[in-house]
């Protein structure tokens, strides 16, 4: 992009918040006081997710005492940060869209510096690096070290930092993708299926202790990962053909079972042995049936897999109160 290009380019900041009632104050006043610093035009959107501690309260309260440029959206309950990131997202007018936690613990400081090198190396994604992070080693550290590696490996978009929640996307491209569940951390990832990975960078960000408020995630939160990575494996490989990996399972079970079964013939028709008492005949019989299973199975897939592609798309959360305004009203300059 050019240096013209650079300046019209508008951006759009995204923060979920649930539960952070003392953070909303001092995080809108630290993103007006970053952006002071950006060239081009910008928006927040603060994405309340259904919080009950009057964090509601607070965030129209705070965007009242701003311009129209602060914008709250309110969530029927909470859905969850993933959900809570897609309603921002799906909210935003810029050409750049930046997201970051709620809890103070990103520094919005790091948003110019990598809106710029987006901008300026025509990257599709910037994602922060926590390279001196301020958790726990054990409950927070050491799992994110052994998922960033997990993740890289069967991804094969390699990142130092999945879970930094600071990322700064190109709209056009972030919003071909549609977050469910407890996707958000594999967003680098996600993107890959609609971009390549050599428009994908990594900015070493700074990172802060939490001081108000509690996380929201604990060391179970690791095993919700391993159980989301393996569908995003499945989602990159065969999301337009899931039927080949369910028909290929399919046929190697059933190949396995007609084996087995066909050797139990031998024995009976050829050596007249007796194969009713047999488990390997029990065996063969179930393989064939899971083989026959995971084709159908597949069959199905394929047919809902061109459903989803030929359809709308069903969105993840409900809105309780969005704000509306007009494309050319609602920025800061």
């Amino acid at each position: 992009m050019n240096q013209e290009t650079n300046k019209t380019a508008r951006i759009s900041i995204v923060a979920p918040l649930y539960n952070e009632k003392d953070n909303v104050e001092p995080l809108v006043e630290r993103i007006v006081n970053a952006m002071k610093m950006a060239d081009q035009a910008w928006e927040l959107i603060l994405v309340d997710d259904g919080s009950s501690d009057g964090t509601t309260e607070q965030l129209k309260q705070t965007a009242n005492q701003y311009g129209d440029y602060v914008r709250v959206v309110e969530l029927a309950r909470n859905f969850k940060q993933t959900a809570a990131m897609q309603a921002g997202i799906d909210a935003a007018r810029g050409d750049v869209i930046v997201t970051l936690d709620g809890d103070l613990q990103n520094d919005p400081s790091d948003i110019p510096r990598m809106v710029k090198r987006l901008l300026t190396e025509n990257l599709d994604l910037v994602a922060g690096w926590r390279q001196n992070r301020k958790d726990g080693y054990w409950l927070r550290k050491f799992p994110s070290k052994i998922a960033n590696k997990l993740i890289a490996r069967m991804t094969g978009v390699v990142l130092n930092d999945y879970g930094c929640s600071l990322k700064v996307f190109r709209a056009s491209v972030i919003k071909q993708v549609r977050l469910y569940g407890e996707m958000h951390r594999f967003i680098p990832a996600w993107l890959v299926t609609v971009t390549s990975s050599r428009r994908i960078a990594e900015e070493v960000v700074q990172h802060h202790p939490r001081i108000h408020g509690e996380s929201k995630y604990g060391i179970s939160r690791t095993f919700r990962v391993l159980l989301d990575l393996f569908f995003v494996y499945f989602f990159m490989k065969f999301r337009a053909r899931p039927g080949h990996f369910f028909g290929g399972t399919g046929l190697m079970l059933l190949a396995l079972g007609g084996a087995i079964f066909t050797y139990l013939c031998g024995l009976k028709f050829i050596f007249s042995e007796d194969i009713g008492g047999r488990p390997l005949l029990t065996t063969s019989f179930f393989l064939m049936i899971a083989g026959f299973q995971m084709i159908t199975t597949g069959i199905l897939a394929e047919v809902l897999v061109r459903v989803m592609f030929e359809s709308g798309q069903n969105k993840s959360y409900v809105v309780r109160n969005l704000p509306e305004v007009s494309d050319e009203m609602g920025w800061k300059k």
